[in-house]
């Protein structure tokens, strides 16, 4: 049976060897990259945070230590701040200790985002929880999680966030078959398939980083065997559960979302993040701004 408590629990799978950023992720996590100067990773719990998930289980790797690291005190660090009596840079240091409460698993093997899903049964027991990915980024002025837990509140089941991407684009990600609903930014769930084919593909719609999971979900993964490269994959859990009834821990919805999101596990659009913020920044704009108009006009 579908449990309706609210959504209270945050799962940040993490694991990933970062292998596009290689060297710079040879021993530095790809999500501890900075977005000028705050890494990706503290904007994903930012946000968790913002949509009232306090709780916050991320699902790391052997290599992933340093994660702990950035949101446990820095004890030397944050005394020679007070020391020098720099108040601002200790309130930035600290702020990410005093975020939410964190807890930590690793991920054994690597398979996939449906396992990684699956180290969080312990923690989070029966109650439904959200998902965020660890290089996704969602506007902080798009409150998409909130928008998705109320679509949990409404129907029950999952919710998943949907973006329509352009045709040649498809076969990168998740894509959904859809319904309509009396809402106009949500749908249910038909079918959805894994990185399929340009010609094979059932839409423009893509699954991104972010998800609203019924606990019965567990008990799907479990059950399900390896897919598409090897590895147990949350769609094909997603859709068994979108063929059922709330009293079998479905359906699936998904949340139209067309604000700004920031895919940063690639190099380009980590870039064009960077600088977006970077031109966004009160305190760096007035100077950055008019260099990068004058270093694009001599290229």
């Amino acid at each position: 049976m579908a449990d309706f408590d609210s959504v209270t629990r945050a799962v940040i799978p993490a694991a990933g060897l970062g292998t596009r950023f290689l060297p710079a992720t040879k021993a530095t996590p790809k999500e501890l990259l900075p977005i000028v100067d705050k890494p990706v990773i503290q904007y994903v719990v930012e946000e968790a945070v913002s949509a009232g998930l306090f709780d916050v289980l991320m699902v790391t790797g052997r290599t992933k230590r340093p994660l702990e690291d950035h949101f446990d005190r820095a004890i030397e660090v944050e005394g020679a701040l007070e020391a020098k009596g720099d108040d601002q840079r200790l309130t930035a240091v600290r702020e990410s200790t005093d975020l939410a409460t964190m807890h930590y698993v690793r991920q054994g093997d690597a398979l996939g985002l449906g396992h990684a899903v699956l180290c969080a049964k312990r923690h989070v027991g029966d109650h439904p929880f959200a998902v965020l990915l660890g290089d996704d980024m969602i506007d902080e002025r798009d409150h998409l999680l909130e928008r998705m837990i109320e679509v949990r509140a409404r129907y029950g089941g999952s919710v998943v966030a949907l973006m329509e991407v352009p045709t040649e684009q498809v076969s990168m990600y998740g894509v959904v078959s859809m319904e309509a609903t009396a809402e106009d930014d949500v749908v249910r769930i038909t079918d959805m398939v894994e990185k399929p084919p340009i010609e094979e593909a059932p839409s423009n719609w893509i699954i991104i980083g972010r998800y609203v999971l019924d606990p019965t979900v567990f008990e799907v993964l479990e059950k399900t065997p390896p897919g598409r490269g090897g590895e147990i994959q949350l769609t094909d859990a997603l859709r068994e559960l979108a063929d059922r009834d709330m009293s079998g821990g479905g359906p699936v919805h998904g949340v139209l979302f067309k604000g700004r999101r920031y895919d940063t596990g690639n190099k380009l659009d980590y870039l064009r993040t960077v600088v977006r913020f970077a031109a966004e920044r009160p305190d760096l704009a007035p100077e950055f701004v008019p260099w990068l108009r004058e270093f694009l006009g001599n290229r």
